[in-house]
Order: C-alpha cells, then structure tokens, then sequence
C-alpha cells in the first residue's frame, strides 16, 4: 500500500466519490444500449427477456451489498473496492463480447456484474464516512448521491455519441466501455489508505494515527478521534452481541425498522428506475420513431438528475423530511397518473404529454426521494439494530429495483404505457400515506431521541392491548 508519504485529502476524497460515478454509470448504460442490443438479437417480442437482461445487474446487486459488508469487516474497506473494480472491469469486457444471440450469457454476467454494483454502493459510502471529518459527514449521502447521477449522464452521453455505429458493435462497445471508469478506480484506489475505523477494529493503531494524520490537521483532533473509534467500536461490539435478526422485529424496535426498511422499498416500488432503463423504448412506443434515435432523452432525465442532487444539497437541512417526501411523493404520483386520465378524455392526445409528465417525475424525485430515503436509512435504526436492519432496507431497496426493472416490459406488453404509469402513482400516494402514518419526523433529532420514539409507540400498542 502505497502510504509511506502523505496522501492528499483531495486525493482520497475524490476517489471515494468516485466510486459512485462507476456505480452509476453502469447502473445507466444499459438504456442506451438496450434499442440497439434489442434489435440485434430480434427481441422485440421478449418482453421477458428484455426485463432479466436489463434486471440482472440489480438480481447480483441484492446479494453483493450483503457479501461486501461481512467480507470487508474481516479483509477491510480499501481491498473490497479494489476487488469490485476488478469485477467491475471483467463484467464490462465479458459483456460486450457476448456471443451473438447470448441471452442466458449475457444475464449472468450482468449479475456478476450486480455482485460489484451492491459492493460499490454498499461499501463507498462506508468508506467516505469513516475518512471524513464529523463537519462532512452529514453532506455525504448529497454527495454520494450527486456522483451517482453524474455517472448515469456520464454513460448517457457516451451511448449518444456512439449510437450511429452498426448496432452491432455499438451496444457491445457501450456495455465493453464502463471497464475503463472501473480501471481508474482502481488504480486510485491502490493509492488509498485503509479507513482508520477498520484499522482501530483490529488493533492497528500506529497505522490508524498515519492515516488520519493525512486527513487531519492538528494532533489533538487526531488523538480524540482515535479514542472516539475506539468508544464507538466497543460500543457497536457489545450491541452486535445482544442483538439478532428477531431483535429487530421486537416491539421496543419494530416501528423503526418498517419505517426504515418501508421508505427503501417505496422509492423502488414508485418506478423511478422503469424510465431511468427503458425511457427510449417509452418515447418510442408514444411516438413510434425508433428507440436508438431517442437517446437525448435519457441525456434530458440525466441533467434533471444531477441538478436535482445539487438542489438537494443546499437544501437538505432546511425542511423537514417528511415534509420533503411528502410534497414530492404527491407530485409524482399525480405525475404518473394524470396521462392516463388526460387519454380518457381526450384519446388523441399528443403522445408527448406522457413524456413531459415523466420528466416532472424525474425533477422531484431527484431532490427528495432519490438522496432523503438514504439519509433517513442513516438516521433512523438504534446502534443495537443499525447494521442488520440497515442491511435489510438496502437488500428491499435492491429487490424493488429488481423487481421494476423486470416487469415493466413485461407490463407494458400487456396494456398502455398510461395503465402502467398509473399503477406506479398510485404506489407513489401510498408511499405519502406511508410517511404520514409510519415514519417519524428524523431532521434535528439526536439517535436517542429517534429510539425514544420506537420506545414510545411500543409502550402505546402494549397499553392498547388491555
């Protein structure tokens, strides 16, 4: 490990955040790359096939967050990114040089390629937080989110810039390119030092104090936040040992946990991710004009997204979570469901509108729904339950993710893209009932307090029961 001399802060930090721009540029690559790959192999009419080649990297993505979080405690956070690069790496080329008419090929390599994408998203994040300073941390999940979305336009733009090869080499190509994102990741990351936290955890202090000493200016500071991890890790281990999976589905922590795990399965089940995949197929099939002549669409969506990260960021601690998901949660649901009524009224309708209305969607989702259910997920789970239960709201999360990416066109074989949008917005209203009636308010709360709240509403259900 290259970390005999010191290591720029702006160094670690940009390759950090870099691992959200490979995470979303492989997560968007497939929707510009699916008209072409579509049309080469005649799948037209395989709906089913269509959804578990586009599905398959969140198939592999429920299971690699999962391994990725047991294996980085005993091998640390620096080595599993520098393994999911290489995954990510081998993935990609495996992708693109699949034999023609490959369809069971291709899925599993992109769920091998999943395996990676739930390591990254699982364990960039973890990493970030553990080498920033208290001051930033809370910005993280903004900026997470912010990279993320600028990975997804990243591969928007390079599937626009390739789309008038032979379709036959372009979605091979588009697919092939996400292997050099993943390369530089990881030889950036060979330059990175291992997290102080892992460090400490097994009694590696000398190397931990080397570390900070990078990112830290003031030796006090460094020997505070040593004892502090120190505190945090004996704490964690004491609640690692009381506590188990039906620990979290006991009264004093159950309202908690479906709160939390409740909010990352709606912000999949709402259908964000059916436009950010399949949004050249949605204007062709309103238009009728080929899907491979579409893709400044998913460019559209894309600048939608990342303005939206930035808006986030400079509002975040100003409004009041629920208050955010709430208003959003209601705009998109009407969002969704509007078309269909518009096209029950007038049925000549310009076809466009349904696409106007997505990119409405898209802009609110982006600031609220997208980067909030993380900061909540983050928030909202007592020390004793946070690691298993946020485990589980990311493998619902995921599953959700799955789960839209393969039966939209499925759904969308079988009755109007209007029918379909508005199944998703009532989905989105149920979600603004879900946050009014089970998710406490997290915006100034301390953890005690949030846990006090759990306490409260057990206590309550147990008086009821007399």
């Amino acid at each position: 490990m290259a970390d005999e001399k010191k290591i720029p802060s702006a160094f670690i930090y940009f390759f950090g955040a870099f691992g959200g721009i490979l995470f979303g540029y492989d997560i968007g690559v497939m929707t510009g790359a699916l008209p072409f790959l579509e049309h080469d192999w005649n799948l037209q009419n395989s709906a089913g096939v269509i959804g578990w080649i586009t599905s398959a990297v969140m198939f592999g993505a429920i299971f690699g967050g999962a391994l990725a979080g047991q294996l980085s405690d005993r091998l640390g956070r620096r080595k599993m990114i520098l393994i999911s690069a290489l995954v990510f790496t081998v993935g990609s080329i495996l992708s693109g040089i699949a034999p023609n008419d490959g369809q069971y090929y291709l899925i599993g390599v992109r769920i091998l390629l999943g395996l990676a994408v739930g390591a990254a998203s699982a364990l960039v994040p973890a990493y970030m937080s553990e080498m920033a300073p208290a001051r930033l941390r809370g910005r993280l999940s903004g900026i997470n989110q912010t990279m993320i979305v600028s990975g997804m336009l990243l591969s928007y733009i390079v599937d626009f810039l390739l789309k008038n090869l032979p379709e036959t080499i372009a979605w091979r190509l588009m697919l092939s390119l996400a292997a050099v994102p993943a390369l530089i990741l990881f030889f950036g990351v060979l330059r990175l030092p291992e997290s102080p936290r892992f460090l400490i955890k097994n009694n590696k202090i000398d190397e931990a104090r080397k570390v900070l000493g990078y990112l830290r200016s003031k030796k006090e500071a460094i020997d505070s936040e040593v004892k502090q991890i120190q505190e945090t890790a004996s704490e964690e281990k004491k609640a690692n040992q009381k506590a188990s999976w039906g620990t979290l589905f006991s009264p004093k922590y159950r309202y908690l946990v479906i709160a939390g795990v409740g909010v990352a399965a709606f912000q999949q089940f709402q259908g964000a991710n059916a436009i950010f995949y399949y949004i050249p197929l949605i204007v062709q099939k309103a238009t009728g004009q080929a899907a491979s002549s579409e893709l400044m669409w998913p460019i559209i969506q894309g600048v939608i997204l990342v303005l939206g990260s930035l808006l986030f960021l400079v509002i975040a601690d100003k409004f009041n979570r629920r208050a955010l998901l709430t208003m959003a949660g209601t705009v998109m649901g009407l969002s969704f469901i509007l078309p269909a009524i518009i096209n029950l009224i007038v049925p000549h309708a310009n076809p466009m509108m349904i696409v106007v209305f997505l990119c409405i969607y898209v802009a609110f989702y982006s600031f609220t729904w997208a980067p909030l259910t993380w900061v909540i997920v983050g928030e909202i789970f007592p020390l004793v339950i946070r690691g298993r239960a946020s485990g589980l709201a990311s493998s619902f999360n995921w599953i959700g993710s799955f789960l839209v990416g393969l039966l939209f066109p499925i759904m969308t074989a079988t009755m109007s893209q209007e029918a379909v949008f508005a199944i998703f917005g009532v989905i989105c209203l149920l979600g603004v009932l879900f946050i009014r009636t089970r998710v406490p308010e997290t915006r100034g709360h301390t953890l005690e307090e949030i846990e006090e709240i759990g306490e409260k509403d057990a206590k309550l259900k147990a008086g009821n029961t007399f």
